[in-house]
């Protein structure tokens, strides 16, 4: 773990994403995580449309995702880029916050999605966010994560910061803060464990 303070890291790894974000909109633009959001709405209780933020959402691939599905997406970014990009590309309510200061309506959303976002916050920090994520889904509200998983260890991976936890690690952070699991499996499907690296779970607010 760094000694550097959680807003430094939160800003050198924001950094990076804004000095790569044509490369990184170009990169994930074909990425197909169909499983995840299929993963979140098939668990969201209620009639749709759902009202769903997109954390992290980038340059908005998963917001059109959302919206073409017919639900009502709102994104949250912190790079400015793909703020400016997701509201470009989507028509979207795109909201510019960072993950450490989370400024969220109580009881707004249906579900959120957390789709390779969380591990940028460090240890110290993440069950505050989760309080934050748990606090603006309604009551019943569903949340899914993935992470890329890994034995506990956190630090710089080049240019961002990251903590790779394991499930027994992760299944606990989301539970000491009032989630209860649904359901968590690795990606890519069909792969042995070692050739695994995301930890996707499902989580409805307790």
């Amino acid at each position: 773990m760094t000694d550097e303070t959680p807003r430094t890291i939160a800003d050198r790894t924001l950094d990076d994403y804004r000095a790569n974000a044509e490369a990184f909109r170009e990169g994930t633009r074909d990425h197909d995580v169909s499983q995840n959001i299929d993963a979140l709405l098939r668990h969201i209780h209620g009639e749709p449309p759902f009202r769903i933020l997109d954390l992290g959402c980038g340059p908005g691939r998963d917001l059109k995702a959302f919206t073409a599905r017919g639900h009502v997406a709102v994104g949250l970014e912190g790079a400015e880029p793909f703020v400016q990009m997701a509201r470009a590309e989507t028509g979207c309510e795109v909201l510019h916050q960072n993950l450490l200061q989370l400024d969220l309506p109580a009881g707004a959303f249906d579900g959120i999605f957390a789709n390779a976002v969380l591990f940028h916050v460090p240890s110290r920090e993440i069950a505050g966010v989760l309080l934050k994520l748990h606090a603006a889904l309604r009551s019943g509200g569903v949340l899914f994560a993935s992470n890329p998983r890994g034995n506990n260890q956190e630090g710089w991976s080049g240019a961002r910061y990251g903590a790779w936890y394991d499930w027994p690690t992760w299944n606990g952070l989301l539970q000491s803060v009032g989630f209860v699991e649904l359901e968590h499996y690795y990606r890519p499907t069909g792969l042995p464990r070692d050739q695994q690296p995301w930890l996707a779970s499902v989580w409805r607010k307790g």
